[in-house]
């Protein structure tokens, strides 16, 4: 069994970013128990956040930042400024990455915006969300795709060592999308439901680009009434939760997928301070959550790892640290 991080952390400049990836690396990248990952430090600024650096990613289509939030531009020629800044940031995150990773065997995980949340937030040139035109979604998700892959081949090249290389497809708001809960831009209505065979397409163009690109695609959804069968059907091999947050179905789901060999992770350490924190409560969690499932843990802890709940950019950088030394903890007092 394996621990590991959603992506997100505390802090508001540069060196709480540095700081985040010597913590992560020195926790989680020591031997094969711990799945290391490049953290998000949003509290820099509207360029840092998933969606700010996703859009970064995304050539094809121009984007700038407006007071709204980020809204697509409908020009095409060289990136608007936001944009590039985006682009340029997350290119310095992942300098410092080379710079102390490169060496580095065994797995690592990056992370990007989803396309249905990267749709259900990002706006159209003349206002209201991309969710509302089924061609501009479309084009937003074939975009990503083609994104997804060109940065998954530079991730590669900064770290040639790794064996196993993990893309995070972060989609909070796909439940809110299947069943039209997205609000319109004036606040008094709701966008449409969109149907699961298209909210499959779209996710199985980005993650079909990850995978062909030499990633094992997972996509993380801390949300209630995650789509276990859309997800992994459009090509997902890791569905990344918040266990307090599954139903009965969702449980019987992330069952299927053990049993299937595909990886879910687990979400039980809070993301803030509060509720079960200490290691005996979280490892006793895990062992009923499985007897209740009636798998057996030796046969699927390869495929079973443990992480906080959520990001953790909400929580304190104290408690931000001890929420992935309580993740190895738990997944090493399970594999033991």
């Amino acid at each position: 069994m394996r621990a590991t991080g959603i992506g997100s952390f505390p802090g508001t400049e540069q060196r709480d970013q540095d700081e985040a990836l010597a913590m992560v690396l020195g926790e989680l990248g020591g031997d094969e128990q711990g799945l290391p990952f490049l953290p998000e430090v949003p509290g820099r600024g509207a360029h840092a956040t998933m969606v700010g650096r996703t859009l970064g990613l995304v050539g094809e289509l121009d984007a700038d930042l407006q007071p709204s939030g980020w809204r697509l531009t409908g020009t095409s020629g060289s990136l608007p400024l936001d944009q590039r800044r985006g682009r340029s940031l997350l290119s310095q995150d992942l300098d410092g990455l080379e710079e102390r990773a490169s060496g580095r065997t065994g797995g690592f995980k990056v992370q990007v915006a989803g396309p249905w949340t990267l749709a259900a937030t990002v706006e159209r040139p003349r206002g209201d969300k991309v969710l509302a035109d089924h061609g501009a979604r479309r084009e937003l998700a074939q975009a990503l795709a083609v994104a997804v892959a060109d940065h998954v081949a530079d991730v590669r090249r900064r770290l040639p060592a790794a064996t196993e290389l993990v893309l995070q497809v972060d989609e909070p708001a796909l439940p809110a999308v299947l069943g039209g809960g997205v609000p319109t831009a004036s606040g008094f209505g709701r966008h449409r439901t969109v149907h699961p065979p298209e909210a499959s397409d779209a996710l199985r163009w980005v993650l079909e680009g990850s995978r062909d690109a030499g990633a094992v695609p997972w996509v993380h959804c801390c949300a209630a009434d995650v789509p276990f069968d859309l997800l992994r059907g459009a090509g997902a091999r890791g569905v990344l939760v918040d266990l307090s947050l599954l139903d009965a179905d969702g449980h019987d789901a992330a069952a299927e997928a053990l049993e299937a060999g595909d990886t879910v992770a687990l979400g039980v350490v809070p993301s803030e301070e509060g509720g079960p924190a200490g290691d005996a409560a979280l490892v006793e969690r895990v062992q009923r959550w499985i007897d209740m499932l009636g798998v057996d843990l030796d046969r699927v802890s390869g495929s079973l790892l443990v992480s906080p709940a959520c990001g953790l950019a909400g929580a304190s950088p104290a408690w931000a640290r001890r929420a992935i030394e309580l993740s190895r903890s738990v997944a090493r007092s399970l594999t033991g």
